[in-house]
């Protein structure tokens, strides 16, 4: 069984688009307990590891897929906002330039691991104070990392995108597809009719 170590609702329906069984769950590790130090790769990689590793006693012999994504702009990391004001400033910072999506990824069985990073770049349309407030008010930001999502409406806020667009509603399919291939799985199998 395949074990998706994530309550994100975007993960679990890009994974539901295949045949593959997987069972969906939170994974227990505090992410605050992680210290950002300079690099966002090695960031998404520890956060996924360690989600992956707390739920090992649970499920000691499934595969357990893992992920975590963050935004990073001029060596800062912005994770999920607090609230509406923090997520005001985030995109009031983003508004009219470039920000870097990292996704890590880890695969883990037992002893075995495999990890995974999908970079996408991206820039945003200048915004105004009006236009982020109602964004805020009429899209869910709580949930997600830099307090955006670009899919639906929010895809007004972007300009341009450089890279794996589904990297930043945080499930790069090319990246799931690698990791699962490495333990034997390969998603090529598990297509489903309506999945194209």
């Amino acid at each position: 069984m395949l074990i998706l170590g994530s309550q994100s609702p975007r993960r679990g329906e890009l994974l539901a688009r295949f045949s593959l069984p997987f069972k969906q769950v939170a994974s227990s590790f505090d992410e605050e307990s992680v210290l950002f130090e300079g690099d966002p790769r090695a960031y998404v990689l520890l956060l996924a590891q360690k989600k992956g590793e707390a739920l090992q006693p649970q499920y000691p012999h499934d595969l357990i897929l893992t992920a975590d994504t963050v935004v990073y702009y001029q060596g800062k990391i912005y994770n999920k906002p607090r609230d509406r004001e923090e997520a005001f400033r985030f995109l009031s910072e983003l508004s009219g330039h470039w920000h870097q999506v990292f996704t890590g990824m880890c695969l883990i069985q037992g002893t075995q691991k495999h990890q995974g990073v999908e970079e996408t770049r991206l820039h945003f349309h200048p915004l105004t104070e009006r236009q982020i407030r109602l964004y805020n008010e009429h899209c869910h930001f709580l949930d997600k990392a830099g307090g955006y999502a670009i899919q639906g409406t929010g895809s007004m806020i972007m300009d341009r995108i450089e890279g794996a667009y589904d990297n930043v509603t945080g499930m790069p399919l090319n990246l799931t597809r690698t990791l699962l291939y490495k333990a034997g799985i390969d998603l090529w199998d598990h297509l489903k009719p309506s999945s194209c």
